[in-house]
């Protein structure tokens, strides 16, 4: 069998130490952007070349790895208390359609990760008077992503507020997005998301 090119091998190193210095960054410095954290990871390396970065994919993968080794006894506890509070969210929220999306769906949420939400409503002014009706202060930001079917990416509206200890991220995309998901920054694959109903699954496999 045929030894890898040099470049390959040169490659497949690189990533994995770009995936590495990622993950330690997500757990240990509190960033919950993976591509920052790529990107502080290759910076920190000096590996400027983004085609010897690796996915996103595989900054996950080495997280779960480094969870299992260094953080047993907590973070399982940390993620279903974030999936029952985004259980809790989506239900409140259920007239935006929301879906649940990032560190707290993908299974490496700790006590510092936000809860993200995808809600979906072509007026975004209709989730800023529903938080003021129901008094929770919220601080306005903006989100880049990009939707499947547009040839870049757009910033959209949200907002952040904090609810027992645990942070939240409402991201206000057009309902046609319900068909039309984001896509990942890095592939261009649809984003995994998962309805209250799959959330609600994945807390019942977690106790079965």
């Amino acid at each position: 069998m045929p030894r890898p090119a040099p470049n390959a091998q040169r490659g497949s190193r690189e990533r994995l130490l770009i995936a590495q210095e990622a993950a330690r960054l997500v757990r240990e410095s509190g960033i919950h952007d993976l591509d920052q954290a790529r990107r502080k990871a290759a910076n920190r390396l000096g590996i400027h070349d983004e085609a010897l970065w690796p996915r996103q994919a595989q900054v996950i993968e080495m997280l779960r790895e480094q969870q299992r080794l260094f953080d047993a006894h907590s973070q399982p506890t940390a993620l279903r208390r974030h999936r029952e509070s985004a259980v809790q969210a989506m239900q409140f929220l259920h007239a935006f359609h929301p879906r649940l999306a990032g560190a707290v769906l993908a299974g490496t949420a700790d006590d510092g990760s936000p809860v993200t939400l995808h809600l979906h409503c072509d007026d975004s002014d209709a989730v800023q008077r529903f938080l003021h009706d129901q008094r929770i202060p919220a601080e306005a930001r903006t989100s880049p992503l990009q939707l499947a079917g547009h040839a870049a990416r757009q910033r959209y509206p949200g907002w952040e507020f904090a609810a027992d200890g645990i942070a939240f991220e409402l991201i206000v995309l057009p309902e046609d997005a319900l068909h039309h998901p984001p896509v990942c920054s890095d592939d261009g694959k649809p984003m995994p998301r998962a309805t209250l109903a799959q959330v609600r699954q994945l807390l019942a496999e977690a106790s079965a």
